[in-house]
């Protein structure tokens, strides 16, 4: 797969896990009257929500044309997920 074939979706994933899971994680523990999460408990709550927005980019197509696309998806959220739990994702 070109890097031009893919630019949308490396885009999508360096912004869902801070636009998606920690935006829907601070709605989450505010609704809850939680004002003060530990870092273990709001990065578990961002990783649900990332893992919630990454399953619109599973429907994707189980074509030929996809199957680069979807696999790049795949190791790119678990990467981020592994980002997240350990703490070296920045934003969040």
């Amino acid at each position: 797969m070109r890097d031009d074939e893919k630019f949308e979706i490396v885009r999508a994933l360096d912004q869902l896990p801070h636009v998606a899971g920690s935006s829907f994680a601070t709605v989450w523990f505010r609704m809850n009257r939680n004002r003060n999460p530990t870092k273990e408990e709001f990065r578990s709550k961002v990783v649900e929500y990332f893992k919630a927005a990454c399953d619109a980019l599973e429907t994707f197509p189980d074509t030929d044309e996809f199957i680069s696309i979807k696999r790049y998806i795949r190791h790119r959220a678990v990467r981020e997920i592994d980002d997240i739990t350990a703490g070296h994702n920045r934003e969040i």
